[in-house]
Parts: C-alpha cells; structure tokens; sequence
C-alpha cells in the first residue's frame, strides 16, 4: 500500500467501526455521557421499570402538592435546567426559581427578591435535575455518575449509585433491586446526611413517579411531601427566572 493511500484506508475503517456500533452501544458509551457502564446498566433497568422510552416523550412538569400540611405548586423542566416551586403558607407566597445560571428567592410578597451564592446555586441545580429524574436522560445535562455497590437496608438490597449534574451537588441514588424503582436519594454534602424516602409510584401518561418523598434528617422530625396533580405541560422558559420589577 503506497503512503497516499494510507490515510483514506484509515479513515474507512474508522468510519466501519463506528457504524457498527448501534446507538445503545454508543449511549452507553462512559466518555460521551459521564456515566460507568455499570453505572447506566442500573440506570437502563430503573429507566425501563418506571416508563421506558416513555421518559424521552416528556417536553414540561408541573405539579402540586403538600409539604407538611402546607400547600405548594412546582414547575421542572425535563430538557433543560428549569425549576419554579411557589409555596403557600399562612405568611403568604414564598418563590423560589432557577433558570440553569442563578437561583433566586422572593421570601414574602412585596419583599426584595434575593439571589444565592455559589453553593445556593448548586443546590439549586441538584434539585431541578434530581426533581425531574435527570439520570435517566444519559445526553442531557452533562452529570456523570458510577457505581457504589450493593446495599442492604430495611431486610432489602440495593444498587446504589453517586450521580452528579453539572455544577451541582452529588446525590446517592438507592434502586431497588428487586422492583428497580428509585427508592431513595441520600445527600452527603451537608453536616448530616438528609435522605429522601420515594413511595406511592404512580403512573402518569407514559412514566411512573413517586408521589410521596418523606425527608429525613433535615434537622427537625420526617418532613412529607405529597404530590397532588401532575401534569406533563411544557412550561413558559420565563417562569424559571427572576422577575422584572417594574420601573
């Protein structure tokens, strides 16, 4: 073979060896996604048990529910960072909002909105992605997990994975590994861990969710947030960002 035709005959056989890789192959693939093999093996049995390819249909997810008793409505936003949760107490409305690049806090009404430091957005950012399931989309939002090993708790076991989005905080993800369903997240960051109890799955159009997240270890006794409604509606982009004031 003359050196002219070296190249051309290299790049054909780079070319052949990529088509063969079908696109589960080159999903899975760690250095494209940020995920272990081992790590999306957990994920793809999750994926399936709760909705399959059901998940990649969701465009929006708005929801309501209680926390504690006190009435609260949530946006999330499945294909990018997005997150709105507006909660009603006897003091009024709280807002909280995050549009991928800061978070923000209207505290009371008529009250100066406030934004938060580094580490605010970072919380933020891991519950706009933990909130929607972001795992379970390997092309999205740039996180990267792996494998921590098996789990026994409560006479169950479990796959239990570190997963991170991008510029935000990692979470512990418990599957179950009889049902595959998610069953709990644990978040190490603070001076405790905070754990996350998800029951009560129901099936909302082509997925199922958890309807019930009791938090535990948050400083003070089991705090339950009980979903309500839900409904896959894509969301206006500009709830997630602060408010203009008027002039």
């Amino acid at each position: 073979m003359t050196a002219p035709m070296l190249k051309p005959a290299l790049a054909l056989a780079l070319a052949g060896a990529l088509l063969a890789l079908s696109p589960a192959q080159a999903a899975r693939h760690p250095a494209a996604i940020g995920y272990s093999r081992d790590a999306e093996r957990v994920l793809a049995q999750a994926r399936a048990a709760a909705g399959g390819a059901g998940w990649y249909m969701l465009r929006g997810w708005h929801e309501t529910g209680h926390v504690g008793g006190v009435p609260y409505e949530r946006w999330l936003d499945p294909l990018r960072f997005g997150l709105r949760v507006e909660v009603r107490d006897p003091a009024g409305m709280r807002v909280e909002g995050f549009n991928g690049q800061g978070d923000w806090t209207i505290p009371a009404p008529g009250a100066a909105p406030l934004t938060g430091d580094e580490a605010a957005t970072a919380r933020a950012r891991g519950e706009a992605f933990f909130g929607v399931y972001g795992f379970f989309y390997a092309a999205r939002f740039d996180a990267h997990g792996q494998v921590l090993g098996v789990r026994q708790a409560g006479g169950r076991s479990y796959d239990v994975i570190e997963a991170k989005p991008y510029g935000g905080d990692a979470r512990q993800l418990w599957f179950d590994r009889r049902t595959h369903l998610l069953a709990r997240i644990v978040d190490r960051t603070g001076p405790e861990p905070v754990t996350v109890e998800l029951s009560d799955y129901r099936k909302v159009g082509p997925v199922r969710v958890a309807f019930r997240e009791t938090v535990i270890g948050a400083g003070g006794p089991p705090r339950v947030r009980q979903i309500d409604s839900l409904v896959f509606a894509p969301s206006d982009r500009g709830l997630f960002s602060l408010p203009r004031t008027a002039p």
